[in-house]
């Protein structure tokens, strides 16, 4: 079988930097972890707020740290830094080897998609953003890589999107869709975060980051590919 990660982010309009934070590290014991923060608010502010949350959770991460504490460590420590006067979501999307296992890290209202077996459901649990209370846990769930799936990650500027207008991106029905016809992750994302900016008319309402992860069958290949693409202006 084949992982494939696609990634999309945009800022929110009218502002110097988006407030979103994303790193994918390899884990010491085999396979990968996306993860990804908003910082409250937006701007330079956010950002700085957003990088806490993922430094820590990232280096946590290289040392072996199982997923579950290293999210309470971040949230503790963002606690610890800003007197718990500061918030920021966080998801970690972990591709585990050693256990063969996808997990599923979330502290962030926003819910996470999976889609398998031709249906598209929602891990949609109450879940508190991190830095806000001591011991504050994440919502964990844990998959067998066993099956094709798709799974998707956002922040609220993709829940957001449209709001300006009455109007929402149905998750679920485009995730499905978007997924049956064969796209990889990266078009997957790309695809998903047009229709966002769409609904915004061009003029994004909040930083938008999405993350996908599709598992699908391989080609043998055994090279290792990344590729990252970031705009200068």
């Amino acid at each position: 079988m084949e992982a494939q990660i696609g990634v999309a982010k945009i800022k929110k309009y009218a502002t110097s930097e988006s407030g979103d934070s994303l790193e994918v590290i390899e884990r010491p014991n085999g396979g990968l972890s996306v993860v990804l923060a908003d910082g409250q608010r937006s701007g330079r502010s956010a950002k700085r707020i957003s990088n806490i949350v993922v430094r820590k959770v990232i280096s946590l991460l290289a040392e072996g740290v199982r997923d579950g504490p290293a999210a309470r460590a971040a949230s503790d420590y963002l606690y610890s830094m800003r007197n718990g006067k500061v918030m920021a979501t966080l998801n970690i999307i972990s591709l585990d080897l050693e256990t063969q296992t996808l997990v599923l890290s979330r502290n962030n209202p926003a819910p996470i998609h999976i889609v398998r077996n031709g249906q598209c459901t929602a891990i949609d649990e109450p879940s508190k953003a991190v830095g806000v209370y001591r011991s504050t846990r994440p919502n964990i769930t844990e998959l067998p890589l066993d099956e094709e799936m798709v799974i998707a990650a956002y922040t609220d500027g993709i829940t957001n999107a449209g709001v300006r207008k009455g109007m929402s991106l149905d998750m679920s029905k485009e995730l499905l869709a978007l997924s049956q016809s064969g796209l990889n992750a990266q078009k997957i994302a790309d695809a998903i975060i047009e229709m966002a900016l769409e609904l915004d008319e061009q003029r994004p309402v909040d930083d938008v980051s999405i993350v996908i992860l599709r598992i699908s069958q391989g080609t043998g290949d055994q090279i290792r590919r990344m590729t990252v693409a970031l705009p200068l202006k």
